[in-house]
């Protein structure tokens, strides 16, 4: 089936700068970090090029928190 995001996920992602894209690419090429309990986390560096907040940046990280269910 493939990676689900909840719509509320997706709501909050575009406050803070990310798709829908960048969080996919994230969970399958990004790298592994620790997360607690039976969460998953991975991260990746965009190039980003843009200003937010009234700073200018050249990256952004994208940093996904997730668990990986079995469907029957």
């Amino acid at each position: 089936m493939g990676i689900q995001i909840d719509p509320h996920t997706l709501i909050r992602a575009r406050e803070r700068g990310t798709d829908e894209t960048e969080i996919k690419e994230t969970i399958e090429t990004g790298t592994t970090g620790s997360a607690k309990g039976t969460k998953k986390m991975k991260s990746k560096v965009f190039l980003f090029k843009a200003v937010r907040n009234n700073n200018y940046y050249e990256h952004k990280k994208v940093e996904v928190y997730y668990t990986e269910e079995k469907i029957n």
